[in-house]
């Protein structure tokens, strides 16, 4: 099983400027509130912020030493110029950078090397520990999956990582490269939360019977799990959260606060019940967001918490 250093790890998309844009000093502060908090596993990947996350991300790391980080990005996107684009932003994409550059699909041999080789200049690196293919099943599964993953496989026998896998919201893209028998690790983003508990079903399952390693992102479902109270203004799954949805979240957030717990600590605790969950994976906007998370994930959470959950059908595991 790839072994990622945990509880906490860091994911890095709003370093490229995901919904707002923060400037190069706002970054480092937050990159540097993070290693101060012990976060030793960083996330990052070409799509967030057309490899503005990249760069900031190896900038800061380039002071610090090699062996006591951890570093994973994803291939699937290449970024190629669009000079057309650099008058607009990215919105498209919800990233507030200027649009030079577009992404292209590119789960090929040729094409993940090609991605892989580009995030590591950008980073300054000369290796990664993980590569994930990123969202397959928005390309085209079955051949992203039966392309990418032999790729990386070569890749990681080259050297130029030390474990793959693939990072996405879908169960059946995650469950498919379970079952390959080639993923080290996988990256769950938003389907084992508090409000989603789908990788349940399939994913962790085969992750366990493989000693397939997993990563845990979007813990907080794009926002709505992140605030004690949720707001009917709240993302989730990056759009506006659908009523039915607050609702919930809000019948958890009154069974959390029966145990004296607030709804984003047992977002953030939930997944690491899993034996196989090695690390949740969360981003933050200011250096304060790295810290309360921290003390959050510190925090004690009583079992029974879990148990009055599940006996009100408000969770499955």
């Amino acid at each position: 099983m790839a072994s990622l250093p945990g509880p906490f790890g860091f994911g890095a998309a709003n370093l490229g400027n995901l919904y707002a844009p923060m400037s190069d000093q706002q970054a480092h502060a937050i990159l540097a509130a993070a290693w101060d908090c012990g976060i030793r596993y960083f996330d990052t990947a070409p799509h967030y912020g057309l490899g503005l996350s990249e760069r900031r991300l190896g900038a800061f790391l380039a002071g610090r030493p090699r062996a006591e980080f951890v570093v994973s990005t994803k291939v699937g996107r290449l970024l190629v110029p669009d000079p057309a684009g650099a008058g607009r932003l990215d919105e498209a994409n919800q990233f507030a950078v200027p649009a030079d550059h577009r992404r292209v699909w590119d789960f090929t041999a040729a094409g993940v090397r090609r991605s892989l080789e580009e995030s590591l200049t950008r980073m300054g690196l000369d290796s990664v520990d993980v590569a994930y293919l990123h969202d397959p099943e928005e390309y085209d599964l079955q051949p992203a999956l039966a392309t990418g993953l032999p790729a990386l496989a070569a890749l990681r026998e080259e050297g130029l990582v030390r474990a793959i896998g693939v990072g996405s919201k879908s169960v059946a893209a995650l469950a498919a490269a379970a079952r390959s028998g080639v993923a080290d690790v996988l990256m769950v983003a938003g389907r084992f939360t508090l409000l989603d508990q789908s990788a349940g079903d399939d994913v962790l399952p085969e992750c366990h019977a493989r000693a397939t390693g997993v990563a845990v992102a979007s813990v907080f479902n794009s926002g709505l799990l992140a605030t004690p109270e949720p707001s009917g203004s709240s993302r989730f799954e990056y759009a506006a959260a659908p009523a039915d949805v607050v609702v919930t979240a809000r019948e958890i957030a009154a069974v959390c606060a029966e145990f004296g717990v607030d709804l984003p600590t047992a977002a953030l605790h939930f997944p690491l019940r899993d034996p196989a969950v090695q690390a949740v994976v969360a981003g933050a906007a200011t250096p304060g967001e790295i810290r309360q998370n921290d003390r959050r994930l510190r925090a004690h959470v009583p079992a029974e918490l879990w148990t009055t959950l599940r006996d009100k059908g408000l969770i499955r595991a």
